[in-house]
């Protein structure tokens, strides 16, 4: 099973276990009941404030929804091991391919409060996609490419070596600039 295949299939199972109606969850999420239904049915992973807003409303860590099977220890990953890929769909509800692939450097670990992951970041091919903000804080550095990052009423440019911190809570988003991006994300997510 993919990983957005789990992503849905665990939406499902915790609302279903909570006894949650879709347009309870819709509601409580800020999330449309189409794109949830897409969601559980694993035809679309959004991006991560749609996830961050339906673990929140679930009552769950963002972990959750990415982990298989929680590690009371250390996660260890090694260069040599492929950490699994998830393709998020983005904030467009009718896209069809993903611009950001995560792979997660964390999943395992219980209780966590950030969520590591080395980002592939695609150039965007489409128009401009809206901010968005959750509850929290990023860190993001740049292994290689380049990124811009509309953060509020700003705009940084970041190259190969840097790096910027921010408040989650600030409307932002990210994309690469020219060619594919490589880059280290830390997202803080209080739960």
């Amino acid at each position: 099973m993919t990983v957005e295949n789990r992503v849905g299939a665990k939406v499902r199972q915790l609302r279903e276990t909570r006894g949650m109606s879709l347009a309870q969850l819709a509601e409580r999420s800020l999330c449309s009941a189409e794109i949830l239904t897409q969601i559980e049915a694993g035809a679309m992973v959004p991006s991560l404030t749609p996830l961050m807003n339906i673990s929140r409303a679930l009552g769950i860590r963002l972990g959750t929804l990415i982990d298989d099977e929680p590690l009371d220890g250390p996660v260890v990953v090694k260069a040599k091991q492929s950490p699994g890929v998830i393709r998020f769909s983005g904030k467009d509800p009718s896209a069809t391919q993903s611009n950001l692939d995560f792979y997660t450097l964390g999943a395992g670990k219980k209780d966590r409060h950030m969520e590591p992951f080395l980002i592939d970041v695609q150039p965007r091919k489409d128009r401009e996609a809206p901010l968005s903000s959750h509850e929290g804080e990023e860190f993001i550095y740049v292994f290689s490419g380049q990124i811009e990052i509309n953060y509020g009423q700003k705009t940084y440019q970041l190259e190969a070596g840097d790096s910027i911190y921010y408040d989650s809570i600030v409307p932002h988003d990210l994309h690469a600039k020219g060619a594919t991006a490589h880059i280290l994300a830390v997202v803080y997510a209080p739960f």
